[in-house]
C-alpha cells in the first residue's frame, strides 16, 4: 500500500502551466468595475454638477439683465414703491437664494436692503453675481446708483445634483447586479459544480471506501486549484487508510494494559487526595493545639466581621493570654509548656463549640476566640466559665504570682459600627482590653 501511494503523481505535470482561477475570477471583476463604475459614477456626477453650475449661473445673469435697468430707474426716480415690488420680484425668482442691494445716496451712508431664502446666513457653491447699477438720467449721462448682488440658491443646487446622482445610483445598481451575475455564472461554471462533487464524494467516505480515489468530470488542458485539491484528497485518503490500520493495531495493545493503567491511576489518585487532606488541615490548624492557626484565622476574621455589618449583629472578640507563660516554660520546661498549652486548647474548645465560633492560637501563648451573635455581656460570661473551665484543670503554676495554678487574662471587645470599619480594629479594642486585664492584676476579665 504504501509503494502504490508513492506512485500517485502529486505535483502537476512539467507540460502544464498552472493557472490561479481566483486570480481569473478577480481580474474579470476588476475589469468590470474599471469599464462601469469609474466611467459612469465619475464622469456622469463630474458633468451633473458643471452643467447645473453653468445653469444656475446663466438663470442669475439673466435675471440681472431683466432687472438692473428697472432697478436703477427706480434707485434714481427715488421710487420706493417701484423699488419695493422689483427686488421682491428678483428674491422670490427660483434659482436666487440670497439678494443684496446696496443703494449709493451722495453725501449718505449707503442703504442695505437685503433678501435672504435661508432662515441663517450661509456661504455654498452656488453662483454669485454682481452687477453696478447706473442710471441715465440723459442721454450721454451714467450716475452709479447702486450695487446689486444675487446669490444661486444652494439647495435648488443641490436638489438638482440629487436628481442626477439618482440616475447615477440606478445605474450603479444594475452594474452590481450585473458584475454579481457575471461572477456568479463563472464561480458556478468553475468552482460550484465541481465542489459540490467534491463534499459528495467526501460525505460517502468511511474506513471502507477510503481506497475510492476522487475524480472530477472535467476537461482541463491546465492544471490549477482544483486539480491540486483533487490529488490532495486522494493523497489524504491513502494517508487516512494507513494511519486507520496503525491505530487500530495500536488500540489493540492499548486494551491490553488499559486496566492496569486505570488500577495504578486510581491508586495515585487515592494517595493525592489523603495527602491533599492532610495537606488542607496542616494550612488550617496549630500543630500543637488543634486548633485553628493564625493563618485560617486571617481568612475567615473579614467573611465574619462583613455579615455582621450586613445584617446588623452583634460581634465579639476575646483577646487570651496565659499569665506568667514565659516563667512557667522557664520552671517545668518547654515540653511541660507545649502539654500545658494542649490542655489549655482543650478547655478553650470545650467552651466555645458552638457553630460559627472560631478558637484560634496567634502565637506563643495568645489565643483568640471570636464570637458572632454574640454582645460584650454575653461574651463575658462565655470569659468567665472559660476561667473557670481552666481553674477546674488545676494545672500546678509555682511561678504564678496570682495564683498556684494556671490562669488567664482575658480581654473582651464588641463590635461598634460606628467606629470601626475593619476587624483589626476590633482585634485591636480587644488586644487593649486585655492589658488592662493585666494591668489589673492578671487571672481576670476585662471588657
Amino acid at each position: 500500500m504504501a509503494d502504490d501511494f508513492r506512485t500517485v503523481p502529486i505535483h502537476p505535470p512539467k507540460t502544464r502551466t498552472f493557472s490561479s482561477l481566483g486570480r481569473r475570477l478577480v481580474l474579470a471583476t476588476l475589469l468590470f468595475c474599471l469599464c462601469f463604475t469609474l466611467a459612469m459614477v465619475t464622469l456622469r456626477t463630474w458633468q451633473a454638477w458643471e452643467n447645473n453650475l453653468a445653469q444656475m449661473n446663466s438663470e442669475l445673469v439673466l435675471i440681472d439683465q431683466v432687472f438692473q435697468n428697472t432697478l436703477a430707474h427706480a434707485i434714481w426716480e427715488m421710487d420706493r414703491e417701484s423699488l419695493d415690488k422689483q427686488i421682491t420680484s428678483v428674491a422670490k425668482a427660483p434659482p436666487v437664494g440670497r439678494v443684496v442691494l446696496n443703494i449709493l445716496r451722495p453725501g449718505q451712508s449707503p442703504e442695505i436692503i437685503e433678501f435672504n431664502r435661508y432662515a441663517t446666513d450661509t456661504s455654498g457653491v452656488a453662483p454669485v453675481v454682481h452687477r453696478q447699477l447706473v442710471a441715465q438720467p440723459y442721454i450721454g449721462a451714467n450716475e452709479k446708483v447702486g450695487e446689486l448682488t444675487i446669490e444661486g440658491d444652494n439647495n435648488l443646487l443641490w436638489e438638482r445634483l440629487w436628481d442626477e446622482a439618482r440616475s447615477i445610483v440606478i445605474t450603479q445598481v444594475i452594474q452590481s447586479l450585473l458584475l454579481a451575475g457575471l461572477v456568479m455564472t463563472m464561480f458556478n461554471r468553475l468552482v460550484t459544480v465541481h465542489v459540490v462533487h467534491i463534499a459528495r464524494h467526501l460525505g460517502k467516505l468511511s474506513p471502507q471506501t477510503l481506497n475510492f480515489h476522487l475524480k472530477l468530470q472535467r476537461s482541463v488542458q491546465r492544471q490549477d486549484e482544483l486539480s491540486l485539491l483533487e490529488s490532495k484528497v486522494n493523497a489524504l485518503q491513502d494517508n487516512l487508510r494507513a494511519h486507520l490500520e496503525r491505530q487500530h493495531s495500536d488500540e489493540l495493545a492499548l486494551a491490553a494494559s488499559r486496566d492496569q493503567l486505570a488500577e495504578l491511576v486510581e491508586a495515585r489518585t487515592s494517595e493525592l487526595k489523603t495527602a491533599n487532606q492532610a495537606l488542607e488541615a496542616l494550612s488550617r490548624h496549630d500543630a500543637l493545639t488543634g486548633l485553628a492557626n493564625r493563618r485560617y484565622f486571617d481568612e475567615l476574621k473579614d467573611v465574619e466581621f462583613r455579615r455582621a455589618i450586613r445584617h446588623n449583629t452583634p460581634l465579639a472578640v476575646l483577646m487570651c493570654d496565659v499569665d506568667f507563660f514565659k516563667i512557667y516554660n522557664d520552671t517545668y520546661g518547654h515540653i511541660k509548656g507545649d502539654e500545658c498549652l494542649k490542655q489549655i486548647a482543650g478547655a478553650l474548645s470545650s467552651v466555645f463549640g458552638r457553630s460559627g465560633e472560631l478558637t484560634a492560637r496567634l502565637g506563643g501563648e495568645e489565643f483568640v476566640v471570636v464570637l458572632p451573635n454574640i454582645d460584650a455581656s454575653q461574651a463575658c460570661g462565655a470569659a468567665q466559665r472559660l476561667r473557670e473551665s481552666l481553674a477546674e484543670l488545676e494545672l500546678p503554676h509555682s511561678g504564678s504570682a496570682v495564683s498556684p495554678f494556671v490562669t488567664l487574662s482575658i480581654g473582651v471587645a464588641e463590635l461598634d459600627t460606628e467606629t470601626m470599619d475593619h476587624f483589626d480594629q476590633l482585634l485591636q479594642r480587644a488586644d487593649q482590653a486585655l492589658y488592662r486585664a493585666k494591668r489589673q492584676g492578671r487571672n481576670c476579665v476585662a471588657l
